[in-house]
């Protein structure tokens, strides 16, 4: 199968998850009744939609301090904005996580974004780089959430059906991170050993571009794990930020009337995020959010209605901030592009010459 039909199967699953996702979310609200929902949602008021949007970006902060402590050499309203983009790509557009890492890549990359002072252009390799080990010292905190998340459950309910599944996917994320992880610090040696064999049918220009591409990388990805206590430091802010969604999720159901305990609102919180971490390819986790959610709902007393309004209250403050990010950044992005097209129209209409730099010098 060659590329072209990898990448239009690959379109097809992603728009068929999606659709499947939306009836699932629209089957949801038709069992557990619109008005019910509706009127469950409604409870929190403007007032206190406006303070969880607040905390969600309180909680942003959190995470580009994690990033930062991985990568000081970067600024930190880069990599914050690059973050969010990244964030906003994968909640609000029609991609999977992959989709949304990608687009993180080119925000990092960008000069042009929400930062003042960090004008430098990132090239390729450093700003995958950054984005791959940030994803994994997240995944690195996640591992420690999900872990307590268990805890607390078994401490709640010792017979809940996800005790078991939860703790397989638990040791599945651990074995993935630790796989990843192996594979950032040797992918480059294992590309320059067999990756050839698959590179000498190209044209000369791309062989050789590929591979230099990869040893930049790997020159990265060795510069970057060189440094454990940056490590170290990113997945400890990563475990706080993860906590952070947690208090956001036990303060909304404050805000709904629900009664949950802190422990109870980390256990829901991170079983939640372990099953949407299996799920990664559903674009925005459509479905999969809201089953799990009435699932551990039910699990500790919460009704059906609430336990759908914590989701869709979810997704709404992720759209109130991920949109406008989204729209800033394109902005940005089409200001910077046509300030590159009028410096290259000015450099092509009034070339450089020997005689006005000699006139300058005499003047």
């Amino acid at each position: 199968m060659c590329w072209t039909d990898r990448a239009g199967a690959l379109k097809k699953l992603t728009v068929f998850l999606t659709f499947l996702g939306l009836v699932a979310v629209t089957a949801a609200m038709a069992w557990s009744g619109f008005d019910s929902v509706l009127h469950a949602v409604m409870r929190i008021g403007l007032g206190g939609f406006l303070v969880m949007v607040c905390c969600q970006l309180l909680v942003d902060g959190v995470l580009g301090l994690a990033w930062h402590a991985a990568f000081p050499e970067l600024g930190y309203f880069r990599l914050l904005s690059a973050r969010m983009v990244r964030d906003a790509a994968a909640t609000c557009l029609p991609f999977s996580q992959l989709g949304g890492i990608v687009i993180g890549i080119r925000a990092t990359c960008s000069s042009h974004g929400f930062y003042k002072g960090d004008k430098r252009e990132v090239a390729l390799p450093e700003a995958a780089c950054a984005n791959l080990v940030d994803i994994t010292t997240e995944v690195m905190g996640q591992v420690a959430f999900v872990l307590l998340a268990v805890a607390f459950l078994v401490a709640h309910q010792r017979s809940s059906p996800f005790v078991v599944p939860v703790v397989c996917g638990a040791v599945f994320l651990i074995a993935g991170t630790a796989g990843f992880i192996w594979t950032q610090r040797h992918g480059g040696n294992l590309f320059r050993k067999f990756g050839g064999t698959f590179t000498r049918s190209l044209a000369s220009q791309w062989h050789e571009n590929l591979t230099q591409g990869a040893d930049d990388l790997q020159e990265q990805m060795e510069a970057a794990w060189s440094r454990p206590w940056h490590i170290c430091r990113s997945a400890l802010y990563h475990f706080v930020g993860w906590l952070g969604s947690a208090a956001m999720l036990w303060l909304t159901a404050r805000f709904l009337g629900a009664h949950l305990s802190f422990p109870n609102a980390i256990a829901v919180e991170g079983v939640t995020c372990a099953i949407m971490s299996l799920g990664f390819l559903v674009p925005g986790s459509l479905g999969v959010q809201e089953g799990a959610y009435m699932a551990l709902g039910h699990a500790f007393g919460i009704d059906p209605s609430v336990s759908l309004g914590l989701s869709l209250l979810r997704r709404g403050r992720e759209i109130i901030i991920g949109i406008p990010v989204l729209l800033a950044w394109q902005f940005m992005e089409m200001h910077g592009l046509r300030g590159n097209d009028k410096n290259d129209e000015d450099k092509a209409a009034y070339p450089p010459s020997s005689s006005v730099v000699k006139d300058t010098h005499l003047g």
